[in-house]
């Protein structure tokens, strides 16, 4: 499976999100197309608003599979509903007559619009009602849920209708609300909890309290309770995780957020919802996101996926804990963070090429967007702890943005008239380019490139007739746009005579 990009993926510049002097507010700013009361679409920049490489966007092939087969499974279940289970909550005294009603005919009106639709605006309101008719048939279509799944049915035939089509992975906001929406294909818009709460420490950053309160006034009823624990889920198949699903660092952040506009405003029901949000950080995946190791913890990026352990937010979701356990002084925060720390100092060590930063450990090198993340959410975890690993990587990774990469040719000698393969070695992750020069006129002979990662790597060569001595020069450039140069030669010796 391809790996499983943020943040939340994927997601965002660090400043904003967790409020420290590296970032600025306005430089942090993002473009969305916001949908207003009368229909119209319009771009605009929401200064609060994180850029998008921390945003899950990448949905493997893996993921739409299961999405197809989970809603075929769904359709052939008889069962549950989500008409059937809207009459279960209602016989249960869990929702009242008005509200199963309310939702009934927001269902009903859906489906509906859906049938006056065709093509995309069709399959991707369609794929928002599957969403919602999944969740229903297994069973988990519980009273907490129903605003957030409402919410975002109604968002979809909002958009459907009179927005605009969208590119794989757009955000989008809507004039009568602070929420931030993303569009994943196949899967119509979905709530982007991270990203919203990413604006909210954006809000938190610019003093805009009033827009900060009501961004939180919708998000508090978007909780869901999940293990004893209140959690921001998604609704989606993602990645091969099936809905509903958590992620560790998009619940850190809410709480971060929370806590902090709590003591600013004075609202203690902000203070309560993250304390009743941070029990999601003791419970074992897939309900939570605490991994239990031989040292303390890690903290997961996606519930359903236990074996991914994503570097940049396990560091921010540190940093949020910080954060809450400072603001509230609360001794389980407390325990939460240093049980995180412990195993997050040997992951950031780990995860350090020594020219790079890996986006997950056993991975591939982060691409140049979460390697600045990392080095961001880095410098404010040593901001705040002052602990030698984290500031003497984020100092680490700062200067691997400047540093060129290096490269030593290890080929050295050849046969004639042999396709051969021309090795060498690279020290983080860079377009390499070789050329190969016949020393005696200066004659190209190859010339090459492609983007490689750090390590061993070779290019393949038909070796001349003529035996001699050609220069080889190799250049790179890594993803921040430094370049480096290597030369060396290669003898190429005749064909040995036949015995």
């Amino acid at each position: 499976m391809r790996s499983l990009r943020l943040l939340l993926c994927t997601f965002i510049v660090a400043g904003v999100l967790v409020g420290t002097v590296h970032t600025s507010v306005a430089a942090a700013a993002s473009r969305v197309l916001v949908l207003d009361r009368d229909g119209h679409v319009h771009s605009r920049v929401d200064p609060a608003l994180p850029p998008g490489s921390s945003l899950p966007v990448e949905v493997p092939p893996a993921a739409t599979a299961a999405s197809g087969t989970a809603r075929a499974a769904a359709g052939r279940s008889r069962e549950r509903t989500v008409r059937s289970e809207l009459k279960r909550l209602l016989a249960a005294g869990e929702i009242d007559a008005a509200t199963q009603a309310r939702y009934r005919r927001m269902f009903d009106d859906a489906i509906g619009t859906a049938r006056r639709l065709s093509g995309t605006r069709r399959s991707e309101l369609q794929a928002a009602i599957g969403d919602l008719h999944d969740i229903a048939a297994r069973g988990q279509l519980a009273a907490a849920r129903l605003p957030v799944l409402f919410a975002t049915l109604q968002r979809n035939r909002q958009w459907w209708t009179t927005g605009s089509l969208l590119g794989y992975g757009q955000r989008v906001e809507f004039s009568d609300s602070e929420l931030v929406w993303q569009y994943y294909p196949g899967e119509g818009i979905q709530l982007q909890v991270l990203g919203t709460f990413g604006k909210a420490n954006g809000l938190w950053m610019a003093k805009s309290d009033r827009k900060l309160r009501a961004l939180l006034d919708e998000m508090v009823p978007m909780a869901a309770q999940r293990g004893g624990a209140l959690a921001w889920e998604y609704y989606f198949d993602f990645g091969g995780g099936a809905p509903p699903w958590t992620s560790g660092m998009a619940q850190a952040t809410g709480i971060q957020a929370l806590s902090r506009a709590g003591q600013r405003l004075g609202e203690p029901v902000y203070l309560e919802t993250a304390r009743q949000a941070l029990k999601l950080f003791s419970l074992a995946p897939p309900v939570g996101v605490r991994l239990t190791t031989p040292v303390g913890a890690r903290y997961l990026l996606y519930s359903f996926a236990p074996g991914e352990i994503v570097i940049n937010a396990s560091v921010q979701t540190l940093v949020a804990l910080h954060d809450y356990a400072e603001i509230t002084h609360s001794a389980a925060a407390g325990r939460l963070y240093r049980a995180g720390d412990r195993q997050a100092r040997l992951d950031v060590r780990a995860g350090n090429t020594g020219a790079w930063s890996v986006y997950q450990l056993g991975g591939a090198e982060s691409d140049l967007s979460y390697h600045e993340l990392l080095t961001g959410f880095l410098h404010n975890l040593c901001d705040r702890t002052r602990t030698e690993v984290y500031c003497t990587t984020a100092k680490a990774y700062s200067q691997d943005l400047k540093e060129p990469p290096t490269m030593e040719l290890l080929t050295r000698r050849l046969r004639a008239r042999r396709y051969a393969l021309v090795r060498f070695e690279l020290s983080k992750v860079s377009r390499v380019g070789m050329t190969i020069r016949r020393q005696l006129d200066g004659k190209v002979v190859l010339s090459t490139s492609a983007s490689v990662s750090r390590g061993e790597h070779s290019y393949g060569w038909t070796v001349p007739a003529t035996p001699g001595t050609y220069d080889v020069t190799l250049t790179g450039t890594d993803l921040a746009g430094n370049a480096g140069r290597a030369t060396g030669t290669i003898e190429v010796l005749g064909r040995r005579p036949r015995v």
